[in-house]
């Protein structure tokens, strides 16, 4: 009865403690990197979002009526065309030091002939850099667009990119429609 009384009271050894403090070290650097990997993908989740919407209104100007501005003759016609907006300029331009920082736009930055037929602006602070490139303003078949978000996360000087794109195609029925891509392209996604 003596023997059960003394290992009970007994504490822990140090090889039981040194084990308890390896297994918690091992657990908080695996949560640490899964902390780190959450907040890459949330702040990546700004560029998606983004260029998710530029060609969203990309696609809705492509569909809205556009007809000449000349004025018509008595009893003439003119068709329903359908184009692109134009190539909007990176909105910070590429000369603002936003590396590893968040950024706050202006509405002034989202102004210019690309940017106003898209519609499309950011009122929140912003740690990616938006562009718009269309390959011609004309509705034909083979023209295409792509919207682009260029950051760099950690300040390394290494920039990812991701990029949505869209094309005029040909329908069977003998139309024209705008598609845009199923996903989005990434290149270097978590720097």
């Amino acid at each position: 009865m003596r023997t059960f009384k003394r290992i009970r009271d007994r504490g822990f050894t140090l090889v039981e403690l040194m084990i308890v403090v390896a297994i918690i070290g091992v657990l908080a650097a695996l949560a640490i990197y899964g902390v780190r990997k959450y907040l890459l993908n949330a702040k990546t989740a700004e560029a998606k979002e983004g260029i998710g919407r530029i060609a969203k209104d990309a696609s809705s100007a492509y569909d809205r009526e556009g007809m000449p501005s000349a004025t018509l003759a008595l009893t003439a016609s003119a068709g329903i065309t359908h184009r692109l907006c134009e190539s909007a300029a990176m909105v910070p331009s590429a000369q603002a030091n936003v590396a590893g920082q968040k950024w706050q736009s202006s509405p002034s930055h989202w102004t210019g002939p690309g940017w106003n037929c898209l519609k499309f602006s950011m009122k929140d602070p912003q740690y990616y850099m938006y562009q718009y490139d269309s390959s011609a303003t004309t509705g034909a078949a083979g023209t295409f667009f792509t919207a682009y978000a260029f950051g760099d996360l950690n300040g390394d000087t290494v920039t990812s990119m991701f990029s949505l794109g869209g094309s005029i195609q040909s329908a069977t029925s003998g139309g024209l429609v705008l598609t845009i891509a199923p996903n989005f392209a990434e290149n270097m996604p978590e720097e």
